[in-house]
């Protein structure tokens, strides 16, 4: 029997993502009796372990206390600049307008310049509205992270478009916090780049198996026996060697097991290594997430939660 191919290609092509800040492509279909943001971002800091417990019925660890891995994310709150209204052609969504707030702080005003063309009737377009988003400015010089200029989302709000505007334009030149956004026990969406490994060979990047050392291999043994016939050339199914890591990708379904809001009680003595001290309110998600620390991580409302959704309660944060 012959192994399987190593390496999925569902991840092709492996190459370096153009920016540290993602784009959403695709938002959840959700019906929500009040307007909010299906997204928000942060930064992540750093792993810890979690003393849990199980409260699932269904688990073979019901009612037992549990040791798992999280990840704390911090998550200063996000200016809200713009208003973008989209709507709908032909099944594509085509810009309408956007609409620019007259207050931006100087921080923020000093790397973007936010400017209305031109003055803009908003209710003439309420029955041609088919998606309301807000373009969100982090803010990365309230942590400790020593990045100064701000990174710019779109962030789509979810409910009805008519309710959608107006939630829109009541945070429109103010600030929104995670707990606005979400609350504890539900499932995210994290959506980030990986770790960059740099040109890695077949070995590292897909698993391929060492050749022997011995007898006459003159061609080396950390390499692909054959990359295709004589025809048709070469085959792209072959493992190459080439970029790994610094990846766009998406991990589905990360249970929030607390939404914190004091940092002394997640904080180290000295500073957590390679962040710093965490000055804003934080998320503890269940499990591990891409990237270094300090990465830029976005948070979307899951585009498919899970069908049974386990219960913890947490019991203490092991630094």
């Amino acid at each position: 029997m012959g192994a399987p191919r190593r390496g999925s290609m569902g991840f092709y092509p492996r190459v370096r993502a153009k920016s540290i800040r993602v784009t959403v492509k695709s938002w959840p279909k959700i019906s929500l009796t009040t307007p909010k943001l299906l997204g928000f971002v942060g930064y992540k800091a750093f792993m810890c372990s979690v003393l849990l417990l199980d409260s699932y019925e269904k688990s073979p660890t019901y009612g037992k206390e549990v040791v798992k891995a999280c990840t704390v994310i911090e998550v200063p709150p996000l200016f809200i600049a713009g208003i973008k209204l989209y709507g709908n052609r032909y099944g594509r969504l085509v810009n309408l307008t956007t609409i620019f707030t007259e207050k931006i702080p100087e921080k923020i005003s000093k790397y973007y310049k936010f400017k209305n063309k031109k003055p803009i009737n908003v209710d003439s377009l309420k029955n041609h509205i088919a998606e309301v988003r807000v373009i969100a400015c982090t803010q990365p010089y309230l942590t400790t992270i020593g990045r100064k200029k701000p990174e710019i989302f779109e962030i789509k709000v979810g409910g009805e478009p008519v309710k959608a505007l107006e939630y829109a334009q009541s945070i429109l030149g103010k600030e929104v916090k995670i707990d606005d956004v979400f609350n504890e026990g539900e499932y995210i969406d994290i959506i980030g780049i990986t770790k960059g490994k740099g040109f890695q060979g077949v070995v590292k990047r897909f698993g391929v198996k060492i050749l022997p050392r011995w007898h006459k291999h003159r061609k080396g043994y950390r390499k692909v026996g054959s990359i295709g016939p004589i025809e048709p050339t070469l085959m792209r199914f072959v493992p190459r060697a080439g970029q790994m890591g610094f990846h766009k990708r998406t991990i589905y379904n990360k249970k929030i097991i607390l939404l914190g809001k004091d940092p002394s009680i997640i904080n180290k003595k000295g500073g957590i290594p390679h962040y710093g001290i965490i000055k804003n309110s934080f998320i503890l998600l269940l499990g591990s997430v891409m990237g270094p620390p300090k990465r830029v991580i976005f948070l979307r409302a899951p585009i498919k939660p899970p069908k049974h959704a386990r219960s913890y309660k947490l019991i203490q944060i092991i630094k």
